[in-house]
């Protein structure tokens, strides 16, 4: 019998982030490893479980998987977040590609100088503003479903409502223009997984700080392009 899932990675956000989303939504319990030092990091690539010596990395099922693009694809087929057919996948895949887009121009922001955060904060606002959100808008309210593939909850509405939370951490009325998203993310947020997940006390990580870079910094040895956050 397989033990627990495991996940090992920092005590942040980053990429695993939306892994840990997933993973709440589907309900499914999972225990993580923080890496503090660099004598982990080294420990795991030493152990081969790095493959291309970048984190994420998820234990389960007796893999040891990386790349978070491939982790969350698996979640979502085996817990039955990915559509019924190859059709819903694909429209899954696209959505989760944009929102994926939308995300990358947060990602690197507790990384920034304070003069370029404020800087990028504005370039995420535009963005999701004015390509995004419109997207997500007009998909919601061409099909007026209550979800965005097949009106069944999948992995794009859990990746969804993270994007939309993470703008608001931004700016908090970034949904004024948008009544469809601005119902979807109600929805969302009151499925029972969700809400939970959402609670505090539960493994979804706060707004990065300066602990975590600095964590990210020590144990990588890398100050300019981060690559395996």
């Amino acid at each position: 019998m397989a033990g627990k899932l495991k996940l090992y990675y920092f005590d942040g956000r980053g990429k695993m982030e939306s892994i840990r989303w997933l993973l709440a939504a589907a309900g499914v319990e999972f225990e993580e490893e923080f890496l503090e030092t660099r004598e982990q990091y080294e420990k795991l690539l030493q152990g081969g479980s790095l493959l291309f010596q970048q984190l994420p990395m998820v234990e389960m099922d007796g893999m040891k998987m990386v790349q978070p693009r491939a982790i969350l694809s698996y979640i979502a087929a085996k817990y039955n977040l990915y559509g019924k057919d190859l059709k819903e996948r694909a429209l899954i895949d696209m959505y989760v590609g944009g929102t994926d887009d939308l995300m990358g121009f947060i990602l690197m922001f507790p990384f920034l100088s304070d003069e370029d955060k404020e800087k990028q904060r504005a370039v995420i606002v535009q963005k999701a503003t004015s390509r995004y959100f419109p997207a997500y808008e007009k998909v919601l309210k061409d099909h007026g479903q209550d979800f965005l593939v097949g009106n069944n909850f999948s992995w794009a509405d859990v990746h969804l409502l993270e994007a939309i939370l993470m703008v608001e951490e931004k700016k908090s009325d970034v949904l004024s223009g948008f009544p469809q998203l601005q119902a979807f993310k109600a929805r969302i947020s009151s499925i029972p997984t969700i809400k939970k997940f959402l609670e505090p006390g539960s493994q979804r990580k706060p707004v990065p700080d300066d602990k975590y870079v600095e964590t990210v910094k020590r144990v990588l040895r890398v100050y300019y392009d981060i690559k395996a956050i």
